[in-house]
């Protein structure tokens, strides 16, 4: 199998975030896949958009419906199906929902969602159905998060999230940055992010010098789930994101079709270590509603995680956890 054709990217990351494919009969027809797909993915999207950035369809094979990087992005019928014990609120987000724009569910941390928007729609984002429009951070409720963050010395290391922190334009981030330092308690700034990954022009030498000179250590945690995604392109910014000074390490989930072999655990890992990754979650399927066919059962999940641990050294193994609502921290499997 081939991947597609060379796509027209634009160097430029806004530009390139904006010509991000959308329509299902873009995607169908760029991948050279039957349409007969099209009735079902266009009935998915409806419920929740595609959008996929043209550099990341590239890293596809033509004609493959089952390549493990479409199946992260294609709308199918199945999101449609109403499933027992999967709803628009996974984790209880809403429940740490303190302030608009902010999640204080942990003990020493606490998440600031900067933006709703994302690169790319992930068909198993467990914040697919999140109310982002009552959590739009201005002005007047990044002032209110920073007082917050003021208030209460426990929390150490700030998180920033979306949607992806990376939409975010770089002057925002620097005075950010600014105001951050500022509150003596904290330590670091962590990203959650898949931009690197997906949209690897977002890795600019602006935002290089923004991360170099952050006046508090930069924590930059990736979301790659299969090592096709992580081609010469996105190597190119993950070793000029270390050589600024960014700890980089990555968080997976375990997903039905894309990843849940042992194969394609153990080619994921050693990918990462060759890039100067560290692992750091495997993570079961949030039950959202419209991922259930990306489930994983626990006891094959189990299987792979003892195969992967007798198949790679343990600094490349990471945790198998499930966040289950309401407890302190993590789950691990």
């Amino acid at each position: 199998m081939k991947n597609v054709a060379p796509l027209t990217v634009s160097p430029n990351w806004q530009h390139a975030l904006q010509a991000a494919v959308s329509s299902p009969a873009e995607l169908l027809e760029l991948l050279q896949l039957e349409p007969s797909l099209l009735p079902a993915a266009e009935k998915a999207a409806k419920l929740f958009p595609l959008r996929v950035p043209r550099g990341f369809v590239a890293r596809m094979q033509l004609g493959d419906v089952n390549d493990p990087l479409l199946r992260q992005v294609l709308p199918i019928g199945v999101e449609a199906d109403e499933v027992p014990g999967y709803g628009a609120n996974p984790v209880d987000d809403l429940a740490a929902n303190k302030l608009p724009g902010l999640l204080h569910k942990y003990h020493g941390r606490a998440l600031i969602m900067l933006s709703g928007a994302c690169a790319i729609n992930c068909r198993y984002c467990f914040r697919r159905a999140f109310p982002y429009q009552d959590n739009l951070v201005g002005s007047t409720q990044w002032q209110a998060i920073l007082d917050y963050l003021r208030g209460d010395d426990s929390i150490k290391e700030v998180i920033l999230s979306g949607g992806d922190p990376l939409v975010v334009a770089d002057k925002r981030l620097e005075s950010m940055f600014t105001d951050l330092a500022q509150i003596e308690h904290l330590t670091q700034i962590r990203f959650h992010t898949r931009l690197p990954v997906v949209l690897p022009e977002r890795i600019t030498p602006a935002l290089l010098s923004l991360f170099s000179n952050s006046p508090l250590p930069i924590v930059m945690v990736l979301h790659a789930n299969h090592a096709n995604e992580l081609d010469a392109s996105v190597a190119e910014v993950l070793q000029q994101l270390s050589a600024a000074g960014v700890r980089l390490l990555n968080q997976s989930v375990l997903l039905n079709g894309v990843n849940d072999s042992l194969e394609a655990l153990v080619q994921l890992q050693q990918r990462l270590f060759a890039l100067n990754v560290q692992t750091y979650y495997l993570h079961m399927l949030d039950k959202v509603q419209g991922a259930a066919h990306f489930a994983v059962s626990d006891a094959r999940a189990q299987q792979l995680y003892a195969e992967l641990q007798a198949n790679l050294p343990g600094y490349m193994v990471p945790k198998l956890a499930r966040e289950n609502a309401g407890e302190p921290a993590k789950t691990l499997l």
